[in-house]
């Protein structure tokens, strides 16, 4: 069993690993939010189950009634193995599997979120519950931790004792590399496009201030969509003030992200923290070339100035600069996209993802 945030959310990153899981046998349940794509997930053979799980700042009503949602639905199935992805169901999911007696938990970090990046008293209140929780969960006999970077690894277990022997370091959720297809950079206008959840601690106002001091070089779009369950979010007045002053394109949310890279020059990420970008492996799998962050996550989709430039985060001026490098040397952007499409057949590879989990799987 599957316990996601949302289910667009495993449709994009996790629905690989399901269909294999039930080629090779296992029954496959999903607990997850849902926005529109139960029908679509039944139709795939998944058994779904709607709990509500809020992405939002916690509620402690909402956040009991989600964690008896996850414990009724694991005494009631008895699932051999669940698999908790991002935050919230591995602390909930991970805290109800103790509880309910599974035999075998993964849980996937994909990242630390907010309460890793705010400063300040509370955040440091939030920390240290949250911290003293993730302990609690690693404490599971039968456990398999998967990171996407070591930043995060090093991290949680120095503040909650994981064991070496209970982690597995996976890249990220993999890409498959027959549908986002290398291609050559494109001619007319270069676009440098930003593709991402429209949250601050994105960048995205970093990636428009560059677009502001860079004006008239490129085009540059912003592809994603406006998440107000994430205290972080961006709001729609903001994006459509810096549309009508000609800064940027806002492209909204796309599915159709194959073809949108092809489009693209170069791929912007100025994030604060990730725990391995799924846009930054799609951008290699087409042979772009990448400016993002040096921060956990970011930087370890990339190889620095080899495939992409790193530059500081919250920050314009370096990210505009290095840009504006990129727009002006087609010959490195060439290269670095060649080298890109390499890296990403090495290791990014959906296959190679998929296989990782299926032997956690039978390992558990």
């Amino acid at each position: 069993m599957f316990v996601v945030n949302v289910d667009w959310f495993f449709m994009s990153h996790r629905l690989p690993i399901a269909l294999e899981a039930m080629r090779q046998g296992y029954e496959v349940h999903i607990a997850t939010g849902i926005t529109d794509q139960k029908e679509a997930m039944e139709k795939l053979g998944l058994i779904v189950h709607p709990i509500a799980l809020d992405r939002g700042k916690a509620n402690p009503y909402q956040t009991l009634r989600t964690f008896w949602q996850i414990f009724t639905v694991f005494k009631k199935t008895k699932p051999d193995i669940v698999h908790l992805v991002t935050i919230k169901p591995v602390l909930l999911g991970g805290i109800a599997a103790r509880l309910a007696n599974i035999r075998g938990v993964v849980a996937a970090i994909s990242g630390l979120g907010y309460v890793f990046l705010d400063s300040g008293l509370l955040s440091r209140i939030r920390r240290s519950i949250v911290s003293n929780l993730y302990r609690f969960v690693f404490q599971q006999p039968n456990i398999k931790v998967i990171f996407q970077n070591a930043d995060d690894l090093n991290e949680l277990a120095k503040l909650t004792g994981l064991k070496t022997s209970q982690t597995v370091m996976i890249r990220g959720s993999g890409v498959d590399l027959n549908f986002f297809r290398h291609g050559p950079l494109p001619q007319g206008t270069p676009i440098v496009l930003m593709a991402a959840r429209l949250l601050a601690d994105k960048g995205v106002r970093e990636f428009v201030g560059a677009a502001r001091s860079l004006s008239g070089k490129a085009r540059f779009c912003l592809v994603g969509d406006i998440d107000l369950a994430n205290p972080s979010s961006i709001k729609g007045d903001e994006i459509s003030k810096w549309v009508t002053e000609g800064v940027i394109e806002y492209w909204g949310q796309r599915d159709d992200m194959d073809k949108i890279l092809a489009t693209a020059y170069i791929v912007v990420l100025p994030s604060y923290r990730e725990g391995l970008p799924k846009i930054l492996l799609e951008a290699a799998a087409v042979g772009r070339p990448v400016v993002t962050t040096n921060v956990p996550g970011c930087r370890d989709a990339i190889e620095a100035d080899s495939t992409g430039l790193l530059v500081p985060p919250r920050t314009v001026s370096p990210l505009a600069d290095a840009i504006e490098y990129l727009l002006t040397d087609k010959a490195r952007c060439a290269e670095f996209g060649n080298a890109a499409r390499a890296l990403a057949e090495r290791e990014f590879n959906i296959e190679k993802v998929v296989a990782r989990h299926l032997n956690i799987y039978s390992h558990l």
